[in-house]
């Protein structure tokens, strides 16, 4: 029940904020959109791109918008406020995964969707299997967020993890050069990026009809480090922000 109301206290707090929710739904379908027109008469590759971003812009917005609530929360003194509720940290914590998964689900769903039926993206999987992988690499996004926003003290600072968080994994997922061609150290640090195997599970996706054991497996990897990064962030959360 505590978690509960914790997720109708998020969802109700995001149906009261346009804003957000243009950055969740609406950002992802413009820039596949953008990259439609970037990649113009070459659709393979187009549909190389536009799958692996599906997964990535999930996680780059959960991150961003997770951080800054938790630290809002903070800030403000609503944290201080629930623990004197039964409310407890897993509670919380799980409460913001399950509640911005719900809205990762719907970002993810919309993007994919408009990707397949508007600007013909073509995969040899199907579709729910690349919104499952989106929602995932999403709740992701929102664990770490969730993790990295109890070092902050102001949103600047929040923002500022996003390089040191976001932008590894996003240059050694083997979006731009294959993991297997990059030098041993590198692919080494590729290995214990999440984001690089919820990249490979999409990119099974693309190749194969059916769910493969690859594909699994890289979502397995995905969900532990989901709950590593939620374990963590009950174990550094604070009340407040001094």
């Amino acid at each position: 029940m505590i978690m509960l109301s914790t997720i109708r206290r998020i969802l109700t707090q995001l149906r009261h904020d346009p804003r957000t929710i243009a950055l969740i739904v609406v950002v992802p379908t413009l820039l596949i959109t953008l990259i439609y027109f970037m990649y113009d008469g070459q659709p393979r590759v187009f549909d190389r791109i536009a799958l692996t971003m599906l997964g990535i812009f999930p996680f780059i917005t959960m991150f961003l918008i997770t951080s800054i609530a938790m630290l809002r929360e903070r800030t403000s003194g609503t944290l201080e406020r629930l623990f004197t509720t039964p409310v407890g940290k897993l509670d919380l914590l799980f409460g913001y995964g399950i509640a911005f998964g719900g809205a990762a689900a719907v970002q993810a769903a919309v993007a994919a969707g408009f990707a397949y039926g508007v600007l013909g993206m073509r995969a040899a999987g199907g579709l729910g299997l690349v919104v499952l992988i989106a929602v995932a690499n999403a709740v992701l996004g929102v664990a770490l967020g969730l993790l990295c926003s109890a070092f902050a003290r102001t949103e600047f600072q929040a923002v500022q993890f996003m390089p040191l968080v976001v932008a590894p994994q996003l240059l050694l997922c083997g979006l731009f050069v294959p993991r297997e061609a990059m030098t041993g150290w590198l692919q080494a640090i590729s290995d214990v990026l999440p984001m690089s195997y919820s990249v490979q599970a999409l990119t099974e996706v693309g190749q194969h009809a059916d769910p493969t054991g690859t594909m699994w497996r890289d979502l397995g990897v995905v969900l532990g480090a989901i709950i590593v990064a939620l374990a963590v962030g009950a174990a550094t959360l604070r009340r407040r922000t001094e």
